[in-house]
């Protein structure tokens, strides 16, 4: 069953979080430490005093609601997502995926334009904001495509694509590969290659730059990927007691990942920053880290990608040519690892250049009638 759904937290939940804010325990830090020993303490009191302060969530929540949001019960876990139909009854459908720490929010500057031409399925991920804390083990990515596919079903989707960045782009993968009859083609804006010894193709030096900057990934682990692959509930302990320290958490990724001429505004992070933290998904959603596994996932339709210079890292094409159907490959000067909020006109044109060009080779009605 589809059941209508509306964001409507608590007075009492959002009253604790301004006092949880206001009584915040404050480390020290070394003079001139910049970004040496992690998050600057003066950036970060600024964010906490304008969460506290300035931002209200109210406003942002009455902008969400303007979405039509719903919520399905499938493999005994709640799913949210948001589902928005295109003006054109017979177009394609493309369901969205979001990554870590990211969330349904990451769409929301390119629903417009991509809903002149396709009808928009957006969910969230089991264990992520309103689709809410997992409750057992197994939500990987193959599981949540699973998830997907069944979604679309009940949705009347017999044909669509799929799109994602970060865990996006896996489980938008794996989603071609457990549905690829109903999937015309998978576009990502993320897509990890690892090095492959003796691959017997030659590579140009752009190519062998990226390889050094994921080789060099690799070998140093970042610390928060670390801690969600291996004890998420640990540090899951620490997010959810600590407004300051979710905050922390996220904002750092945003601030590292993005590229600085396309910065995402305060208000917007801060409302990704509230959503895991009033829905207390710290730790659910960190066990996608642990779950996801670590080959690549085959995906047997075809695949567009999207790479923008200041995201964590870049794919090698030959290497991701050796493993997928690539049928469109753009490269883009601006833009970082949350492409869609950064450079939403971007990555709008290309994923709609993208599937409409899968149309054109697939004509197939794509578009359901029985759905929310």
């Amino acid at each position: 069953m589809i059941k209508p759904f509306r964001i409507d937290i608590p007075q009492a939940d959002l009253d604790d979080l301004a006092d949880r804010l206001s009584r915040t325990r404050w480390p020290d830090e070394v003079v001139d430490a910049g970004w040496d020993y992690g998050f600057p303490l003066a950036r970060l009191r600024e964010l906490a005093e304008h969460w506290r302060t300035g931002y209200d969530w109210r406003e942002h929540e009455a902008e969400l609601n303007g979405l039509p949001h719903f919520t399905t019960e499938i493999e005994g876990q709640n799913i949210h997502f948001v589902h928005v139909p295109c003006p054109k009854p017979d177009a394609l459908a493309l369901i969205l995926t979001h990554g870590w720490p990211g969330s349904f929010l990451e769409f929301l500057d390119v629903i417009e334009p991509l809903t002149r031409d396709f009808h928009l399925v957006i969910p969230s991920i089991p264990g992520y904001g309103f689709s809410g804390p997992t409750h057992e083990r197994g939500w990987d990515i193959v599981r949540v495509a699973r998830a997907w596919a069944e979604l679309m079903r009940r949705l009347g989707y017999e044909r669509y694509g799929a799109q994602g960045g970060d865990f996006g782009s896996g489980i938008s993968m794996a989603l071609g590969a457990v549905a690829p009859d109903q999937v015309v083609g998978v576009h990502v804006n993320y897509l990890p290659t690892r090095p492959v010894p003796d691959a017997g193709i030659e590579l140009s030096e752009t190519d062998e730059a990226r390889l050094n900057k994921i080789r060099k990934l690799m070998a140093n682990r970042p610390p928060y990927q670390a801690l969600q692959a291996t004890t998420p509930q640990t540090i899951g302990y620490a997010l959810t007691d600590s407004p300051v320290g979710q905050l922390a958490w996220i904002a750092e990724r945003f601030a590292q990942w993005t590229d600085p001429r396309s910065p995402i505004s305060d208000e917007r992070m801060l409302t990704d920053v509230s959503l895991y933290w009033l829905t207390a998904t710290a730790a659910s959603s960190a066990r996608l880290h642990r779950d996801a596994p670590r080959r690549t996932e085959p995906c047997p339709v075809p695949v567009g990608v999207a790479v923008f210079a200041h995201d964590i890292t870049q794919p090698v094409r030959p290497l991701a040519e050796r493993l997928y159907d690539i049928r469109h490959w753009s490269e883009f000067e601006r833009g970082g690892h949350f492409a869609a909020m950064e450079v939403p006109e971007l990555l709008a044109e290309d994923v709609r250049d993208f599937f409409l060009a899968r149309v054109e080779d697939d004509p197939r009605d794509g578009a359901g009638r029985d759905g929310a």
